[in-house]
C-alpha cells in the first residue's frame, strides 16, 4: 500500500516537477544551451564518484546590522530600544531555547494558525532521534538573530545537506547537469522542515516594530552563508505564499508544485460533506467504506495520552513496511516516533485499525490551529484489507476534521487518485537561489517552462473535480 505522506522515503519524482521533458522547448534539453542532458544517471546525484567537497567553514559569523530608527506613528525609540541585530549560525536546535523558537514561530504564523512541524518540539524530535544529522545528510546550520540584550527576534531552520532526499521538491535533473559540467551541486543549503513536504513560514521573526527589517537581514544572511560557505546554491522550499513573493524581488528564482487538500465547507458531519460531491464519486466512497466495514475491522482515533508506547512500536513497523517494500530505505528511527509523542502528544491523532484486537494498520496526523495534517501511513506485512489506505488516510481524516471544527486537511504529497475522494489541487511553493550565473540563466528558463506546466495540469484537474457544479 503507498504511503500519503511527508515522512517516508523518497517518491519517484513527476514528469514535470522534477525531471526535464524531452521535448524541445524544455531549455534543459536544448542543444546549444550550458547543459545537454539525455538520460539521468542517479548515482551520479548523490553518491557518484566525484567527492562532494566539504565548505571550508562551518557555523562562520554573519555579523551585525544595525536597525533603522521608525518613524511610524506611535513608535516609541528610547535608550531601551534594540539598535542592533547579530546573526549566528547554530549547528543544533538545541542551542536556542524552545520558548525562543516558539516565540518566533508563533508571531510569524499566529496562534490560531499554529503550525506543529516549524515548532521547537517537531524540529528537535528530528535531530534528537538522529534522523535529521550530519551522518543522515542534514547538518543543521540554523540562524538566529538576536538584539544587543540577547534576545533572539528571529530563526531560520536550515541544513547543509549531501543529497536531496526527503524534500519533495525535485532538483534531480538540477544535480545531473552540474555533475556532468564538471561542476559541484552538493552540499547545498536547504531551509525546510525535514521530510515534511507542509506549507509553513521558514523565516520566523518576532512581532515588532522592526520585524521587515530582521526578515530582510535574514534573507541578506541567508545568501551571505551560500557564498561564505562556497556551495552551489540555497533552497527554501515550501514557504508561505507571502514569504515567496518576497524572495522573488531578493534575487530567488520562484518555483510551483502541487498538492492536495481537503476543505471544509461548513460540514456537520461527513454525509453533509458527501452530499456536496457528484452521485458517482459520493456512490463510490461509500461503496470503498462499507468494504472496509466488512471485514469487521475497529478504526480507533488516538489522541495525546491513549497513545502508548506499544502504539509507537507497532506503528514504527507499519512504516518500515510501507518504506521496505516501495523503497528499500527509511529515513525516520524508532526514536523519532516515541520522542515527538512525548514532547507533542496533545497535537497528534494517530488513526488506528485493530483486527480482532491486534493492532494491523495505521495513519499518523498531527493536529494544527485550523488544519489537520496527514504525515504517514503503514500496516503488517501480512495485512492487506481492501480500501483500508483510503479509509484510515482520506476518510477518517475528514470525518475528524469535521469533528474537530478544523478548516482543511493536508494529506500529504503527491496523488492525484486523492482527487476523486474530495482533496482538491492546490499550489506549493519554493524558492532557489542559485550562485553561479550561467546556471541560474538556464535553471530560470527551465522553471518558465516548467511553471506553465503545472498552471496547466492544475486546470485540468481542477476540471475534473469530483464536486457539483457550483460549489467551489
Amino acid at each position: 500500500m503507498a504511503t500519503c505522506c511527508c515522512c517516508s522515503a523518497p517518491h519517484r519524482p513527476s514528469a514535470f516537477l522534477g525531471s526535464p521533458l524531452r521535448h524541445p522547448g524544455n531549455p534543459l534539453c536544448r542543444k546549444g544551451s550550458l547543459v545537454m542532458v539525455s538520460t539521468f544517471k542517479v548515482t551520479a546525484l548523490f553518491w557518484g564518484p566525484r567527492r562532494i567537497k566539504e565548505p571550508r567553514e562551518l557555523n562562520p559569523s554573519l555579523g551585525a546590522y544595525k536597525l533603522l530608527k521608525s518613524s511610524s506613528e506611535g513608535v516609541s525609540v528610547d535608550d531601551k530600544t534594540p539598535r542592533e541585530i547579530s546573526l549566528s549560525v547554530v549547528s543544533s536546535i538545541s542551542d536556542i531555547s524552545s520558548n525562543d523558537w516558539d516565540a518566533c514561530a508563533t508571531d510569524a504564523t499566529s496562534p490560531e494558525k499554529f503550525n506543529p512541524f516549524i515548532s521547537h518540539a517537531f524540529l528537535s524530535s528530528l535531530e534528537e532521534s538522529r534522523s535529521a544529522i550530519k551522518e543522515t545528510g542534514w547538518l543543521p546550520q540554523h540562524i538566529v538573530a538576536q538584539d544587543e540584550y540577547k534576545n533572539v527576534i528571529g530563526v531560520v531552520p536550515l541544513y547543509l545537506k549531501s543529497h536531496s532526499y526527503g524534500e519533495y521538491v525535485f532538483d534531480h535533473s538540477w544535480a545531473d547537469a552540474y555533475y556532468r559540467y564538471g561542476s559541484q551541486y552538493y552540499p547545498k543549503l536547504q531551509s525546510c522542515v525535514p521530510f515534511t513536504p507542509v506549507t509553513g513560514h521558514r523565516i520566523l521573526v518576532r512581532n515588532t516594530w522592526y520585524t521587515d527589517q530582521v526578515f530582510d537581514m535574514l534573507v541578506m544572511a541567508l545568501k551571505d552563508l551560500t557564498t561564505k560557505l562556497q556551495i552551489s546554491s540555497l533552497h527554501i522550499t515550501f514557504p508561505s505564499e507571502n514569504e515567496w513573493h518576497k524572495l522573488k524581488q531578493s534575487g530567488f528564482l520562484p518555483r510551483i508544485g502541487i498538492q492536495y487538500h481537503w476543505k471544509n465547507r461548513n460540514y456537520k458531519n461527513f454525509d453533509d460533506f458527501l452530499m456536496d460531491m457528484k452521485q458517482s464519486k459520493r456512490k463510490n466512497i461509500r461503496q470503498e467504506r462499507k468494504k472496509v466495514l466488512t471485514h469487521n475491522l475497529k478504526m480507533k482515533r488516538l489522541f495525546g495520552d491513549e497513545i502508548k508506547a506499544k502504539h509507537w512500536d507497532s506503528f514504527y513497523k507499519f512504516y518500515r513496511n510501507t518504506t521496505d517494500n516501495k523503497w528499500g530505505s527509511a529515513y525516520l528511527t524508532r526514536d523519532f516516533f516515541h520522542i515527538l509523542g512525548s514532547k507533542m502528544g496533545d497535537h497528534i491523532l494517530l488513526i488506528a485499525a485493530e483486527d480482532e484486537g491486534e493492532l494491523v494498520a495505521g495513519a499518523l496526523n498531527l493536529i494544527g490551529g485550523d488544519t489537520l495534517f496527514g504525515r504517514l501511513w503503514g500496516c503488517l506485512p501480512h495485512v492487506y484489507f481492501p480500501n483500508l489506505h483510503f479509509e484510515a488516510c482520506y476518510y477518517q481524516a475528514i470525518e475528524a476534521a469535521i469533528d474537530l471544527n478544523l478548516t482543511k486537511v493536508e494529506a500529504g504529497a503527491q496523488g492525484e487518485h486523492k482527487i476523486q475522494r474530495g482533496y482538491l489541487p492546490v499550489t506549493t511553493f519554493s524558492c532557489h537561489y542559485i550562485l553561479d550565473d550561467d546556471f541560474r540563466k538556464v535553471i530560470d528558463n527551465f522553471l518558465v517552462y516548467e511553471t506553465e506546466q503545472v498552471k496547466h495540469v492544475m486546470q485540468l484537474l481542477h476540471e475534473s473535480g469530483p464536486f457539483k457544479e457550483g460549489i467551489i
